[in-house]
C-alpha cells in the first residue's frame, strides 16, 4: 500500500492563505516564493510516509494546468509545455525527501469538475490532453493520472493520450452523494467502458473528490472491483454544489474518515494508493494510514 497527500488547493489557501486563481497552483513553481510553500505543504506528507515505511505518491501540482484553464490564466501552448515540465522536475525534487518515492503527473479535467459541461469525444479528449501528457512525461514523471474526472469519454481519450506517448496512465473519477459519477452515469460502467475502449491499458482507477459516504452505492460486487487502485476522498460530507458555495472549510473528523477507509480497504480487494482530497491534510492521511495500514 502506497500513501498520497490530501487537498493540495485547500490547503494552500484555508491554512497557508495563498491566493490560488482558479483554483491553480501551478504558477507557484515559477517562483522560489512558491516553491518554498510547497515544500511546506509537501514535508509533512513525506515524513508520515517514512514513519510508516510505505512508498509515497508524489503529485505534480498540475491539476489545472491545460489549455482551456491555462489560457484563462495567461499561458499560451508553449508556456503550459514549460510550466507542466517545471511541474514534474519539481516533483521529482520532492522525491528525494522520502525513502521511496512514485512521481505521478497530475491532469485535470478540460471543465469544472464539479460539473459535465460540454462533453468531448474520445477523439477529441486524446487530442485536448495530449500536450499536457507529453509536457509530464518529458519533465520525467513515472507516471500520469487524470483526477476528478466526470464521464467516461473524456477519461478515454486521456488513457489513448498516454498510450501514444508511452508513459503509464490512472483514471480518477468523482462522484456524486448518489455514487454517480456527475453525468448520471454509475462508476462500473464508465470504468468498464475506459477498459473496453482503451484495451484495459490504464495501470488502474481511482475514485477522487467525494466523501466515502457517498460511495455505498458505487462498488456493486463483481470482477471489476480488482480495477480500484486508489481512495482520495474529501473531508466533508457536503455535496459537489454546497463545497462550491462554501465559504468556509470544512475539515471534518479525521478519525471518523479514516474509519471510513478502513472499511472501504476491506471491501477494495487492489487499493494500492490512499491519500485525500477536497478538505483534507496531513492530519487525516495519518490517521488513514494508522488505520489502514496496521498489520
Amino acid at each position: 500500500m502506497r500513501l498520497t497527500d490530501g487537498g493540495l488547493e485547500t490547503s494552500l489557501i484555508f491554512h497557508q492563505g495563498l491566493d490560488l486563481p482558479l483554483f491553480a497552483a501551478f504558477p507557484l513553481v515559477e517562483t522560489s516564493e512558491g516553491k518554498s510553500a510547497m515544500e511546506g505543504y509537501w514535508m509533512p506528507y513525506l515524513e508520515i510516509a517514512d514513519q510508516h515505511g510505505v512508498e509515497f505518491v508524489v503529485d505534480t501540482v498540475t491539476w489545472r494546468a491545460n489549455p482551456d484553464w491555462g489560457t484563462q490564466l495567461g499561458y499560451d501552448a508553449a508556456a503550459l509545455a514549460a510550466v507542466n515540465e517545471a511541474a514534474a522536475r519539481f516533483a521529482r525534487h520532492l522525491s528525494g525527501h522520502v525513502g521511496r518515492a512514485t512521481v505521478n503527473g497530475v491532469v485535470g479535467p478540460r471543465g469544472d469538475g464539479y460539473v459535465v459541461g460540454v462533453e468531448m469525444t474520445a477523439d477529441e479528449a486524446a487530442a485536448y490532453h495530449s500536450l499536457q501528457v507529453a509536457a509530464l512525461a518529458g519533465g520525467g514523471v513515472d507516471q500520469v493520472s487524470a483526477i476528478t474526472l466526470t464521464y467516461p469519454a473524456e477519461a478515454v481519450g486521456f488513457v489513448r493520450a498516454a498510450q501514444e506517448v508511452g508513459v503509464p496512465c490512472v483514471v480518477s473519477f468523482t462522484v456524486e452523494t448518489d455514487g454517480r459519477l456527475p453525468n448520471g452515469g454509475a462508476l462500473r460502467d464508465a470504468v468498464e467502458q475506459v477498459d473496453r475502449e482503451t484495451g484495459g491499458a490504464a495501470l488502474g482507477f481511482m475514485v477522487n473528490c467525494a466523501h466515502p459516504t457517498h460511495l455505498g452505492t458505487a462498488f456493486p460486487d463483481g470482477d471489476w472491483l480488482a480495477r480500484i487502485t486508489g481512495l482520495r476522498a474529501n473531508a466533508s460530507t457536503r455535496s459537489h454544489a454546497e463545497l462550491d458555495a462554501a465559504e468556509d472549510l470544512d475539515d471534518g473528523d479525521p478519525d471518523d474518515l479514516a474509519a471510513h477507509y478502513r472499511r472501504l480497504v476491506d471491501r477494495l480487494p487492489s487499493l494500492d494508493v490512499l491519500g485525500g482530497c477536497c478538505g483534507t491534510d496531513d492530519r487525516h492521511v495519518d490517521a488513514i494510514a494508522s488505520a489502514c495500514l496496521a498489520p
